[in-house]
């Protein structure tokens, strides 16, 4: 049978919906007490029918305005018919404006939470779960919200350039931008200054989970290292103390930790279910020969590991782990992205849309360096003899 455009849409948003744990009911046969979360076709309006509404716990939340899968199509144009709807009354129902607005094609999806300060919209993989709403709405302020409260960064310890890297991040984050790169001189503290703020959105803007990307089994047992080892300035328990960190080792992936760290190897064959061979984790992604014969397999949803289920994802040594199959993971996660490179180059720089919030680099570090060092020598120089000899021997 021949499908029209609207209706080989609607059957993809769907399926992707009944994939995300909602029951999918046609006005004609509501029942919202079939489950959690009840998305109902062409419920009425006093505008007309939308689409799809949202219901959670009984009570609606959002709506999704569907549109044909047209090549050139934009979903940005819709924006203001989605809202219109959000904000429309429904029939049979007393409600405030609802707050998770979605238009999508069944390909491409974009999602906007109008309890955000300054709401825009956003592309996500997928859908998001009828329980990340009914959480979010318990809570008393929007991540990005929180966002905007941090406070002033505590410089005790810290080097300028963590200073400026931190602080340029959270005003990165108050202008909502979803992507942030840093570039730091190698051997002036990049998992350091990761770890730094890591710990300030965990304990300020409550974040819940937090993936940190390496690219080598090394490099993650390297920062996992890092992460017991860090004191926060302002408590005298160690960060492991506070919050859980977990490194992955295999395809379980624990509920009850904060900080997850993970190669980008591992987290793919994740998200696809598959088992990954140990040794797949020590090979540099930016080594792997691309060929014919080697393509990216469109990525597909993992139920164990919903879009929401990381606030932040962290990329260590982003310039060589963001491209081809492993950009996968990153448009994966509905999440704000925070890379750390030492060498980034323009498609880096492309990737995080420009968006440097830090720039210190060898030449900077090694100027740095001679700065403090130099003085050390000549003060050195200036001492007696026998002095300088006692103070090379203790």
């Amino acid at each position: 049978m021949n499908q029209t455009p609207e209706q080989i849409a609607r059957d993809a948003i769907d399926q992707q919906l009944e994939a995300c744990g909602w029951k999918v009911q046609s006005k004609k046969q509501i029942n919202l007490a079939v489950g959690l979360g009840v998305a109902v076709r062409e419920y009425q309006t006093d505008i007309g029918p939308a689409d799809y509404v949202l219901f959670v716990d009984k009570k609606p939340v959002g709506v999704i305005e569907a549109k044909r899968d047209d090549e050139g199509y934009k979903l940005i144009n819709v924006e203001d018919q989605s809202s219109n709807y959000a904000h429309a009354k429904l029939k049979y129902l007393q409600h405030d404006a609802l707050a998770f607005v979605y238009e999508s094609t069944g390909k491409l999806t974009r999602f906007t939470d109008y309890r955000d300060p300054k709401p825009q919209s956003r592309e996500v993989f997928t859908f998001h779960r009828p329980e990340t709403f009914r959480d979010w709405l318990k809570s008393a302020a929007p991540l990005r919200k929180r966002l905007n409260d941090l406070p002033a960064l505590p410089t005790l310890h810290l080097r300028d350039c963590q200073v400026t890297a931190i602080n340029n991040l959270d005003a990165s984050f108050r202008h909502n931008k979803p992507k942030a790169l840093i570039q730091m001189a190698t051997g002036s503290g990049k998992t350091f200054t990761a770890i730094t703020f890591i710990y300030r959105l965990l304990k300020y803007a409550k974040a819940k989970k937090i993936l940190f990307l390496v690219d080598t089994k090394n490099l993650g047992e390297q920062a996992e290292q890092e992460f017991m080892a860090y004191m926060p300035n302002d408590d005298n328990r160690k960060f492991c103390e506070l919050y859980g960190v977990h490194r992955l080792k295999s395809g379980f992936i624990p509920t009850d930790n904060q900080v997850y760290i993970s190669t980008i190897q591992r987290m793919y064959s994740i998200l696809r279910g598959e088992e990954l061979d140990e040794y797949a984790e020590e090979i540099n992604p930016n080594e792997i020969q691309w060929g014919s014969k080697r393509t990216a397999v469109p990525g597909a949803y993992n139920p164990k590991l919903p879009i929401e289920f990381f606030d932040f994802v962290v990329i260590d040594e982003c310039h060589r782990s963001i491209y081809n199959l492993w950009k996968q993971v990153l448009e994966y996660f509905d999440a704000f992205q925070i890379g750390l490179t030492a060498t980034p180059d323009n498609r880096t720089f492309g990737y995080f849309n420009q968006n440097i919030v830090s720039e210190y680099t060898h030449e900077q570090a090694i100027t740095s360096c001679s700065e403090f060092i130099i003085p050390q020598v000549v003060a050195m120089l200036l001492l007696p003899v026998n002095f300088r000899l006692h103070l090379w021997t203790i």
